[in-house]
């Protein structure tokens, strides 16, 4: 069982930069591939960025490559997202997400979940 809390969202300008950080619970949480995905208002739910237990796999949606950087501290049982570069399009509530196996990009595909956190990209 892992539980995982999201934080670091918020409002910021076009341009902007944010952190997000995923806190999860458990004590073998390096066995855990994270994603990040993000549903906007009346959109479906979509893969962000994915890292593998031990940051050797690492997976980006292609409107987020040069712009965002998922990473991970497994002695802090941390994973975060560093996203640059903000736009409009970027508003969403972005949730952190834990699955066994090998990092993935499909939403089904992961156990657990975060309640997520809002990022706003408005002037």
């Amino acid at each position: 069982q892992v539980q995982l809390v999201e934080s670091g969202g918020g409002l910021v300008q076009p341009g902007g930069s944010l952190r997000l950080s995923c806190a999860a619970s458990g004590r073998t949480f390096s066995n855990y591939a994270m994603g990040w995905f993000r549903q906007a208002p009346g959109k479906e739910r979509e893969f962000v960025a994915a890292i593998s237990g031990y940051s050797g796999v690492i997976y980006y949606q292609d409107s987020v490559k040069g712009r965002f950087t998922i990473s991970r501290d497994n002695a802090k049982n941390t994973v975060f997202l560093q996203m640059n570069s903000l736009k409009p399009e970027d508003t969403a509530v972005y949730y952190c997400a834990a699955t066994t196996g090998p990092a993935r990009t499909s939403a089904p595909r992961y156990d657990y979940w975060g309640p997520g956190t809002q990022v706003t990209v408005s002037s």
